[in-house]
Parts: C-alpha cells; structure tokens; sequence
C-alpha cells in the first residue's frame, strides 16, 4: 500500500478514465457505493438518521451518490447542497442529475437558514462530510467555514464519517489552515493520502479504511509514481528475521548496547532487554563500569563489558578497550542513556575508526555527539540506521523543530541519501528513508509510547533484527510497527497512562507470537 497526494491521484484518476477506459462517472458511483457499504456495516441501528453535506467538487458527486444509494437502501437521508448548483460541472453534475431526475429530497443552503442546518445536524445519527475532498488549496472560505465549525461542534459525539479526506485538510501536507471536518472515520479512495500522516492531518482524519473503486494499485508502476510506502502487518511480517527451528545462540546473531551513564542507568538496560525478548541469541551491555553493578543486578541475562568511565561517563581509554571486541558483534547500538560529556566529540570519531563491517544503530545522545561531524558517515555506506526524534533531527540539520515538522518526508528523504544512511524519524507517525531515496510511513502507534525507555525499547529491537541477519530497512520496518502496534495495545489494557517500557517489551513478544 502507498500514501498518495493530490496531483499523484489525480494522474492515477485520469489514466483509468483514458488509459483503461473506465469513464469518471463509473469511479464515482463505485466511491459513493462502496462507502455506503461501509455505513451500513459501521451502524448497529436499522433506519440510522444520514445527513449528507455535499460540496461542488468531485467529492460533492460522490455525497449524491451516497445520498442516492441510502436511499435505495431504504433509509431516508437528508442531502444538503452547500453551494450554488450552477457551479457543478462534469460527473458530479451527471450525478446530481441523476438524483434530481429520480426526484430525491434536496436541501439547497442557499435557501435554507443556518439554524436549520444546525437543527438537522442535531438530529442526525451519522454526518457525512463529502464538501471539498483532496482539491482543498488555502484557508476553508465562508460559508463553508462556519459550516465545518458547526459539524465540529458534534465532534466525539456523533460519528461523523469523511469521504475520502477531512474536508480543509491538505491531502499533500496535511496542514489545517483555519478549519476542518474533525472525523470520526475517513473512507478513502484506493490509497491514504499524505496528509493522513504529516502536520495535523493524524488530528483530524480519525480511523481510516482505504477501499477499491476499481482504479488498480499497479498503476502506481505503470504510471512511474515514486509514493511513499505505508508499512501494513503484511509488511511487517515479512520484514521479521525467519527463526531456524534448528538454531542455537549462535545462530541468531550477538548484539552488542553501548551507552549509559551515572544518570541514565536504565535506557542501556531497556534496549538491550529488547533485543533479547525480540530474538538475538547474546546481547552484550558496554556501560561505564561504574554503573555495572547496578545493570547487571537488573539485567543477568545480558553479557557485560564495564569499560574505564570517568565523572559516570566513559572515558578516553574506554574506545581502546572497546577496540579489541568489536569485530565480535553482528549489530552495535549505541547511545542509549549515554548522556553528554566533556570530549565526547572526540569519543565518538574514535569509536567510527574501529567500527567494522557490523551494521550501527545511532541513537540518542551520540546523534548530539555526530551532529559537527556527519561526514564520518561517509565511510559506511549503507551501515548506519540514524533514529533521531524531532528535536535531535533538528539539531543535525540547525533547524528548528517546527521545520522539520512540517517536512517531515522531504527533510527525511534529503539527508538519507545526502549521507547514505538508513533514517527512522520518529514522531507521531515514524518515516524511514533509505539511502536509495525510498520513503515507509508507519502508521500506527499513539501517546502511550510518550514516556521515557521507549525510545530505548526501540533501538534494541533494530540491533536486534539487525543481529538476526534482517537488512537494514527490514529491522526498521518489523521494529517500528511492533514497537508501536505493542504500545497501542498494551493501551487497552493498562490505559494509556499506565504503558511502562517492560509493557512494550511484552507487547513486541506477544505480536511476535501472534504473526
């Protein structure tokens, strides 16, 4: 599955129609019938009360359909027009006509009080927003404003169900310029849009299903579209390590945590707990061996190597020490609770000069520590997984937080390739980029993964893939999802405050048994 925007579904569109020869009109009805389906399985009530809000657009044609079709059904929906008939041209126009020569119910707002929309609404079981779809360019203008404003006035207490889009958010960025439908659903055609994902969008879309209306996913290559793809279970399980039945701990790879500190004992202590719970066969903690009684007190299942610290850091001397087992890992994570101190700078270029040829998780507070000295990346083409959260992502570029916010997908994409490194920005919804130029959205996850470890979590379960023998972008795809797929379940049992690290870590062993 692929994350589409405006002008990549527009291309999709016209090739069915001129290409494979499906008219407009057929699209339409297929949209409008299928999310009428999708209504009637979502409502528990046999005569639910529907009122439809219909712009001029192809989205307005595709709230005539639906309104034509509930009526076929046998309901009684109220269709309201939002703007001038006269503007409505091309298939919507067709289907307006067909629901006026059927003699249908139409409320035209023109002619209509605002209160009595407003008592309509109130009224209603189900709202359907069809009024402005993926052509929404700028701030909503009146009085489709003051419209929307209205519908969100039974926002959480009503389903209020989008037809393709939120209607006033960007389907290319997701931005929000002064209004939009809060949904409670979202029915979108053939793929999600972008903006599901990026800026506010994740805050006004709701669920969302994307349905089939007959324009076939492989026109994507047939088209030559470069989409971003959106990583599904599918996708996901097929990205996790397959387990020899016949292996031993030898077998399934040795991973080695480097980080901690004499204030942030824990993050080494989650990272490498998920890195076995997840699979690797021997993981190994090199912390400062000032902190080693208490780590291996708490974590006996790990191997440890305590390396010279000086003030709870590790020390100049501690790179050399390092140096003579590094060539033993199969995947290195480092960062975790490694905190900031004097010459670590340094540190860290000592530790690139006797990396080998084991793929490296970067996290953390060695991204600070990389962030004057990126072309030490160079020389590990296609080794390096970078997973910095916003604000450290911010930091490696000198922007600010708000501008990586709302580029998420370029700013991902540019430095991927700009450094040859595998990049999972974290965030709300995760993106991976890859060296190539590739772009995964992960969908999933929630603010119950909003608390300190999980970031930690996270970076031992790709040390872990990685240690399995996964690729690069594999061990990102399957640790992304189930990091976030185990934090949103766990939320249903433990509530959304209540989700610990161990809670995660759980999580990632229960969807591992289940896929």
């Amino acid at each position: 599955m692929f994350a589409a925007g405006q002008k990549d579904m527009q291309k999709m569109d016209q090739y069915t129609i001129e290409k494979i020869g499906l008219p407009g009109v057929v699209l339409m009805e297929n949209a409008g019938a299928i999310v009428v389906e999708e209504i009637l399985k979502s409502t528990a009530s046999r005569n639910p009360k529907v009122i439809v809000l219909a712009g001029g657009g192809n989205n307005g044609g595709d709230g005539f359909v639906i309104a034509r079709r509930l009526f076929d059904h046998g309901l009684h929906p109220q269709l309201w027009l939002l703007v001038d008939p006269e503007r409505i041209k091309g298939d919507a126009r067709k289907h307006l006509d067909i629901y006026l020569n059927r003699g249908l119910p139409l409320k035209q707002f023109q002619d209509y009080s605002f209160a009595e929309l407003q008592d309509d609404l109130f009224m209603a079981d189900i709202i359907i927003d069809s009024i402005l779809g993926t052509g929404v360019n700028g701030p909503v203008r009146e009085p489709l404003k003051d419209v929307i404003s209205l519908v969100n006035t039974y926002a959480d207490k009503k389903p209020i169900i989008s037809v393709d889009i939120p209607s006033g958010v960007s389907s290319d960025t997701g931005k929000v310029e002064g209004v939009a439908i809060k949904a409670s659903k979202t029915i979108t055609f053939v793929f999600p849009k972008k903006g599901f994902f990026l800026n506010e969008g994740p805050q006004y879309v709701g669920d969302w299903k994307a349905v089939d209306i007959s324009v076939p996913p492989s026109i994507v290559k047939d088209l030559g579209l470069d989409l971003p793809k959106v990583i599904t279970e599918h996708l996901a399980k097929a990205a996790v390590p397959i387990r020899s039945k016949h292996g031993h701990k030898g077998t399934f790879g040795h991973a080695l945590i480097l980080g901690g500190s004499r204030q942030f004992v824990g993050a080494p202590i989650f990272s490498a707990k998920a890195a076995f719970h997840s699979g690797a066969g021997l993981v190994t903690l090199a912390i400062p061996e000032s902190i080693y009684p208490i780590a291996a007190a708490q974590n006996p299942e790990s191997l440890f190597l305590p390396l010279t610290d000086q003030d709870g850091h590790f020390a100049a001397a501690a790179i050399q020490e390092l140096s003579h087992s590094l060539h033993q890992f199969d995947a290195v994570a480092v960062g975790p609770g490694m905190s900031r101190f004097p010459c670590g700078e340094e540190w860290m270029k000592s530790l690139f000069g006797y990396l080998t040829d084991q793929h490296v998780v970067i996290d953390a507070d060695a991204l600070y520590l990389l962030r004057n000295q990126l072309d030490l990346l160079n020389n590990y083409t296609g080794k390096i997984i970078m997973t910095p959260h916003p604000g450290e992502m911010a930091r490696l570029l000198n922007k600010t937080v708000k501008e990586v916010e709302e580029n998420r997908l370029e700013i991902a994409i540019q430095f991927a390739k700009e450094h040859s490194i595998y990049l999972l920005l974290k965030g709300h919804r995760s993106v991976i980029a890859t060296p190539s130029g590739e772009l995964y959205i992960n969908t999933h996850g929630h603010d119950a993964l909003g608390k300190g470890g999980s970031g930690d979590i996270l970076t031992g379960l790709i040390a872990s893939f990685l240690a399995q023998g996964a690729s690069p972008l594999n061990a990102l795809i399957a640790a992304s999802y189930l990091h976030a797929r185990a934090g949103e379940e766990k939320a249903k049992k433990l509530s959304h405050y209540g989700v610990m690290p161990f809670d995660v870590i759980e999580g990632v062993k229960e969807l591992l048994n289940e896929i």
